[in-house]
């Protein structure tokens, strides 16, 4: 029996935001984060390493970004998600602990106790360098190995992008790896600098100015 990992691709792809409905989110990004340098700083390597990175990133989802509008998928014709874009819509204050707290049971059920002091204190350092000035914020995004090569990364931020712009937003994302930070800049992405302090990985820091002027959507 097939499985969603390994059912061929059925274009075209459709780029929406996800439903409630939507199964198999995750699945692209644990794919995606299963070789990445910084997410080994969270879950480290080891057998079953996909399947907790599965959990994990289920249970993110499910800690509040699906209810807040702000998850993209990229769907083929059978209805399969390919590819996933976690959004965080921009704050209207001050940084508070509450994002944290509810992503905190996420992280306790994934990765323990041990793990989930450990992914708190890896994500403060991670978050430090985020601009104060308001901005959307790209938490994840991933595409299923059977559908990279086929512009889906690109879609999905492209999609989002275009809203930002219309709404004369402005946009921050890190990047551990060469290949990515070559995909933000030709979207208007300029890096900021390394980020250091995490045991694996070295992620850029990229912010994207708001448009000038408002783009229709």
């Amino acid at each position: 029996m097939m499985t969603t990992r390994d059912t061929p691709i059925s274009a075209p792809i459709t780029i929406r935001q996800a439903q409630g409905t939507d199964t198999g989110l995750s699945a692209p990004l644990a794919e995606a984060f299963d070789e990445d340098p910084v997410m080994a700083t969270f879950v480290p390597s080891g057998p079953g390493r996909l399947a907790r990175l599965d959990t994990l990133f289920t249970a993110l989802l499910q800690s509040g970004p699906l209810a807040s509008g702000t998850v993209d998928v990229a769907v083929d014709q059978r209805g399969y998600v390919v590819g996933t874009a976690v959004w965080e819509s921009p704050r209207t204050g001050p940084e508070t602990p509450g994002p944290f707290l509810a992503q905190l049971p996420a992280f306790l059920r994934a990765l323990g106790l041990r793990g989930a002091l450990a992914a708190a204190r890896h994500r403060a350092v991670l978050h430090r360098p985020r601009p104060r000035l308001p901005h959307w914020y790209l938490a994840e995004i991933g595409v299923a190995a059977r559908a990279r090569g086929l512009g889906v990364g690109t879609a999905l931020l492209e999609h989002r992008l275009r809203r930002i712009d219309g709404a004369r937003g402005a946009a921050y994302l890190e990047s551990s790896t060469d290949r990515n930070r070559a995909l933000y800049r030709r979207h208007g992405f300029v890096e900021l600098g390394v980020i250091t302090g995490l045991p694996s990985g070295e992620p850029m820091a990229m912010w994207r100015p708001r448009a000038s002027a408002p783009t229709p959507i």
